[in-house]
Order: structure tokens, then C-alpha cells, then sequence
């Protein structure tokens, strides 16, 4: 028996979606049907991504989104439902690190992890959130009550590394953020889940990964190899499918063992 899951139908927001994993979560969604708003900062490179998505066939939007401005959020998201309609998914995507030791952490150092790991997740979520508890409350309209929301933590929230000692902060909290919105929303048919990435390679790291440091981290890894954003992509399709109401509040490894 085969098994697919079908987005059509279905809205999703994509922070961070500009490279890496966000872009990727964006094409995997648009490829399941899904219409995807994809928004971040550098809104050249998401008119590139909309560009490659409408080429293959799909529906992409773009909106202008820093997450750590709350007028930018309202903002965003606003716009984004005037322009496609109500949001049915979020994908709470981006994020910033820097390497280390805590001793060496600066105030500055400290709020630009924090403020967009956690205040600006927390931020987008929200709001979000909010037009998702209307609609299932009858105070706003919409087609689909309920609504699917991912967090993007990392393998880092659950196994504390050296030297991204604040990231790993970070992403244990919205480990914890994501429970708290689980408990909170999901009467309301709100489930708010987390995946946990382990080592995947980007553009944004793939350098290291040819470098001494980055090959005796991958000689650390339980089958010695990092993960491309492709590997994510099961993970993310089961937890926005209309059919995954039964999951909520899940914290989801996709580490390839490295947590275990």
C-alpha cells in the first residue's frame, strides 16, 4: 500500500526560508501541494527561491520578515494572509549561533541568539497562533480549523555541545516553548510539534566540514557522516499533514543516533 500526504489547499509560512533548511522546508512543501509564503530578511534570495518553486510547478509568495522586530511580525504576517488567505502552517525556522566559550559570551553575543532563537520564535508563533485560535473559536474566518505548527530546535536543545553553549540554550527553550503551546492550543486542534536536527550540511557550514576540526566532529558521529536538509524532509511532511492530528507536543530527534 502506498502512502502520500497532499497539502493542497493548505498555506504555510516558512521563517528563515532565504537558504538552508528553510528553503528546503519551503520547496518540500510547495512539492506536497502546499501554497508557501516564504519569509526572512534578505527578500532577493526568497524572489530566487519563489522564482524556482513557481518554475517546478508551485505556488510561492514572499514577505519581507525580521524576526526580531514585533511590528515586522505583525507586519508579515498580515500581509501574508491579505495576500494568499489564512495560514494553516508555520514553520518556525530561523535561526542564529555563534561559536564560543561561555566565558567569552558578550551582552551582545548573548541577546543575538536569544532574541531570535527564542523571543522572535516565541514572536512569530504567537501570532500566528492568535489568527489560528480565532478561526477555531468562530471569530475569524476560515476553511480549515486548527492548524499545524513546527519549531525548528536542534539535537543542541536536548545534548548540550561545547563552545554553542547559548544556542544550546536557546534551542532548549523552545523545546520547552513548544510543549507549553502544545498544552495550551491543542484543544483548539493546534498541534505544535519540534524536530531536532542534528549535523546537516548547508551553505552556510559546508566549508567547515572539509576542515581538521569538522572532520574529527564527523569521526564523533555515530555513523560518521552529517546530514543534508533532504533528510529532514519526511520528519516535517508527518508532522503538517492533515492526518497527523494524534501528534502534539512531540519533540522529534532527526540526529542520525547522535543524541542517543
Amino acid at each position: 500500500m502506498s502512502y502520500s500526504i497532499d497539502l493542497s489547499g493548505r498555506v504555510a509560512l516558512v521563517t528563515g526560508a532565504s537558504s538552508g533548511l528553510g528553503a528546503q522546508f519551503a520547496r518540500t512543501l510547495a512539492q506536497a501541494g502546499a501554497c508557501v509564503v516564504l519569509a526572512g530578511r534578505r527578500t532577493e534570495r526568497l524572489k530566487t527561491l519563489r522564482a524556482e518553486i513557481e518554475a517546478q510547478g508551485g505556488d510561492a509568495h514572499v514577505v519581507h520578515l525580521d524576526v526580531t522586530d514585533l511590528d515586522s511580525i505583525k507586519s508579515a504576517v498580515a500581509h501574508a494572509e491579505t495576500e494568499v488567505g489564512t495560514l494553516d502552517i508555520l514553520i518556525n525556522n530561523s535561526g542564529v549561533s555563534t561559536t564560543q566559550k561561555l566565558t567569552e559570551v558578550s551582552g551582545d553575543d548573548y541577546d543575538f541568539v536569544m532574541d531570535t532563537n527564542v523571543r522572535g520564535a516565541f514572536f512569530v508563533a504567537q501570532e500566528v497562533g492568535k489568527r489560528m485560535l480565532a478561526r477555531a473559536r468562530g471569530a475569524a474566518p476560515g476553511t480549515f480549523i486548527g492548524g499545524r505548527i513546527v519549531n525548528i530546535a536542534s539535537m543542541a536543545g536536548l545534548r548540550v555541545l561545547s563552545q554553542i553553549g547559548v544556542y544550546s540554550m536557546s534551542k532548549a527553550a523552545v523545546i520547552h516553548m513548544t510543549r507549553a503551546m502544545a498544552l495550551e492550543w491543542g484543544k483548539y486542534g493546534i498541534n505544535v510539534n519540534a524536530i531536532c536536527p542534528g549535523y546537516i550540511d548547508t551553505e552556510i557550514n559546508h566549508h567547515h566540514w572539509s576542515t581538521e576540526g569538522g572532520k574529527k566532529l564527523v569521526e564523533l558521529l555515530p555513523r560518521k557522516r552529517v546530514g543534508h536538509p533532504r533528510d529532514l524532509d519526511t520528519a516535517l511532511l508527518m508532522l503538517c499533514a492533515n492526518e497527523s492530528h494524534f501528534i502534539n507536543g512531540a519533540v522529534i530527534q532527526a540526529d542520525d543516533g547522535f543524541g542517543v
